[in-house]
């Protein structure tokens, strides 16, 4: 039976490649053709030559060969050290390990502009990506996501190779690369590129993340050292908990590129506060990469806490090349599944607005109160701020450096949409959503992934936040110009996804809460299941808003998939290597 399925599975593949031999064979002068190789990157820092030279070999131009023909971001350098670790043998110490992701990341990094867009993956997002056709659909996104290709900028050559590093560490991606079709003499009918998947994958990405670009061009003469001491004033958002605000000091570290913080956060839904203390990195010249420790007692994850108050949390961000702002995400979890979005300002001499404690005001109501915070707020009248036309400021009701609150009235004719909102000259945009009705919601993340555990293995959470959006100015919803108006309080519930006869992943899958709050169920066989299944399954979890009524007269709800899976048993790239 074992030759019988080797036959099967082998001879095709001697047939495809014969044929694909075939062709080259057919082509006129290949050798010839051959264009010439592009111009590599030298490497000039004395301890990468050192540890890298010996398999990586040095030209007469100061190319390391394959170093010289790739750049990347940090993440990207650490995995690949930790690739020679394991496969190679490259013996390194800690601190040597660093140095060398921080010389790298400068002399052969990633430009703003280019590592702005695949930034979600340091941030450990799980988003949808736009997939640019099938066929890279097919040779990449099988196995990982396309953000980590993106990552990268490579030679032509070195795409090849990289195919060929696949084909070598994991067969299994010959299913992706290739159809196997048995050779025909039929010409191919027209328009048809009859190339191999894994062909056509290279041609977009060798075009697409070419080795040398203008951006990175011009990031190198720009690149200077970090200059971030100082207070920096901080707005962001967690799923579950609302719009946090607050401040951190940085301080200088032990070098040009590292830092201390100080920091503390103020939860506006219910005033509750976060000290943490950290130190960072800023790689290539924008890249924070850092950690912070909690100085009050750590809380585990719960239905109450959202994400709790996590022992240590993560921090990614860009920092923006005039170095006045700095913007990404802080996680943390088993999954990394709990995070804040964050902007971070400089604080200046002058008066600034972070946030407003509420998200939508509605057309024709009267009396709202709407309080502003900020730092540096000189004493003010109602005259100093301004929510746009269609909404008047009638009176102030308390104020202090930090704050304003404000009384207004929304005229019944106000112009639906987004506000920005200002002190004097201090402006945040979009701050506020002035609205006629509730069209609809949507429920956010619109597709998630938990992870069961708590024997073994740690559970990996979900939280969920009902979403309120308008029609926008075209008056028709689910189009561009909707406006969103931010969270509302909603019922949670689940509901069965049915894939198959008798599913019932509901009933064992894990417990939403009343805040939407998903804990998953325990892993390993149940035998209070169907052939004592593990609980793993997918389910609708659902939002109800009572709040504003539907078309028909029905309370509005939206749905997300979600997926419960088993836990993430092998984990082959363990961060916390790399501390």
């Amino acid at each position: 039976m074992r030759l019988l399925l080797a036959v099967v599975v082998i001879l095709p593949l001697l047939a495809q490649r014969g044929a694909g031999a075939r062709g080259q064979a057919g082509r006129p002068d290949a050798a010839a053709s051959k264009p010439e190789p592009e111009e590599g990157i030298p490497v000039n820092d004395s301890l990468v030559i050192e540890k890298c030279s010996s398999c990586h070999q040095k030209d007469a131009k100061g190319n390391l060969s394959r170093i010289s023909f790739v750049r990347t971001t940090p993440e990207g350098w650490q995995e690949a050290i930790k690739r020679m670790l394991r496969l190679n043998g490259l013996q390194l110490k800690p601190e040597e390990a660093r140095a060398i992701v921080k010389s790298l990341s400068a002399t052969h990094g990633l430009a703003p502009e280019e590592a702005k867009p695949v930034m979600y993956i340091a941030e450990q997002r799980i988003i949808d990506e736009t997939i640019p056709n099938d066929t890279v659909r097919e040779a990449c996104t099988s196995c990982h996501a396309l953000g980590r290709a993106a990552s990268w900028r490579r030679s032509k050559e070195d795409w090849d190779l990289l195919a060929a590093m696949h084909t070598g560490l994991y067969p299994v991606s010959d299913i992706s690369f290739h159809r196997f079709r048995p050779p025909s003499d039929a010409p191919p009918q027209p328009g048809v590129d009859t190339r191999q998947p894994v062909e056509q994958a290279l041609e977009y990405l060798s075009k697409t993340y070419p080795l040398h670009t203008p951006e990175w061009a011009t990031w190198r003469a720009r690149m200077r050292a970090p200059k971030l001491s100082g207070r920096w004033l901080v707005s962001g958002y967690q799923l579950g908990r609302g719009k946090v605000i607050g401040e951190m000091q940085v301080e200088p570290g032990g070098s040009d590129d590292e830092f201390t913080t100080s920091l503390k956060l103020t939860y506006l839904k219910d005033g509750s506060t976060v000290t943490r203390t950290g130190k960072a990195n800023v790689f290539t010249g924008y890249s924070w990469r850092g950690r912070s420790a909690a100085k009050s007692a750590a809380a585990a994850p719960s239905p109450t806490n959202a994400g709790g108050v996590p022992e240590e949390l993560r921090e990614v961000m860009w920092v923006s090349p005039d170095q006045s702002q700095m913007e990404g995400r802080w996680f943390w979890g088993a999954y990394q599944e709990f995070g804040f979005d964050v902007t971070l300002r400089r604080a200046g001499d002058g008066p600034s607005v972070l946030a407003v404690d509420r998200t939508m005001l509605k057309t024709g109501s009267t009396a709202q109160r709407v309080k502003i915070y900020g730092d540096n707020f000189p004493r003010v009248t109602a005259a100093d701020i301004d929510f746009g036309t269609g909404v008047t400021v009638k009176r102030l009701v308390d104020q202090d450096v930090g704050h304003v609150t404000a009384e207004v009235d929304v005229d019944a004719k106000a112009i639906v949409g987004k506000r920005d909102v200002s002190v004097r000259r201090a402006v945040v945009p979009n701050a506020i959503a002035v609205y006629d009705k509730i069209d609809y919601l949507k429920v956010s993340p619109e597709t998630a992934l938990a992870r069961l555990g708590g024997n073994s293995h740690p559970k990996g959470f979900q939280q969920f936040d009902a979403i309120a959006y308008n029609r926008g100015p075209d008056d028709k919803p689910h189009t561009p110009d909707d406006v969103e108006l931010g969270p509302v309080d909603a019922e949670w519930s689940v509901e069965e996804f049915y894939a198959v006869y008798g599913d019932d992943d509901k009933d064992f899958v894990g417990a939403l809460s009343p805040s939407g709050f998903f804990t998953p169920s325990s892993e390993g066989p149940n035998p209070k299941r169907k052939f004592s299944r593990n609980n793993y399954g997918d389910v609708w979890v659902v939002a109800t808003y009572k709040g504003e009524l539907g078309k028909d007269g029905k309370p509005l709800t939206a749905k997300s998939y979600l997926v419960v899976s088993i836990p993430l048993y092998v984990r082959w790239d363990q961060p916390e290597v790399g501390q």
